[in-house]
């Protein structure tokens, strides 16, 4: 099953980059995890956890790196994934710099469900239910 693309802002700030002006190459995995927390849902993220003893962790990731992304910039990344089985999902993420006619950096990110012990676990049917519904 492959979602719809989901959109979210990334303001680029001073803090995110190296002496030139362009971001640091770690921080597009923070961006990244922010848009798919979005997609998630920040509260049923938290609900899961303390309810559970349920959440998400990545277990590969691969970035692509096509042109530099600079400072005060507002970017767009693009997401949607893929649920890969029962214990894994498959995120393709983009980030596109204004005007750009192709992504400045793509993130495949794979993540699996753990419990608080590090244990592989199923993800668990009510997200499951409701990145299906998306």
């Amino acid at each position: 099953m492959s979602s719809k693309i989901y959109h979210h802002a990334v303001q680029i700030y001073y803090e995110d980059t190296d002496h030139s002006g362009v971001v640091y190459h770690p921080n597009f995995l923070k961006y990244f995890e922010r848009a798919r927390e979005h997609v998630i849902d920040s509260d049923r993220l938290d609900k899961l956890w303390r309810e559970q003893g349920l959440g998400f962790a990545v277990y590969k990731a691969n970035l692509i790196f096509q042109d530099g992304v600079e400072f005060a910039e507002v970017c767009d990344i693009q997401t949607h994934f893929n649920i890969e089985g029962k214990y894994k999902t498959l995120w393709r993420q983009e980030l596109w710099r204004p005007g750009a006619v192709k992504a400045a950096v793509i993130g495949e990110i794979e993540m699996v469900c753990l419990d608080r012990d590090k244990r592989l676990q199923p993800i668990p049917d009510e997200i499951l239910q409701s990145l299906r519904s998306e």
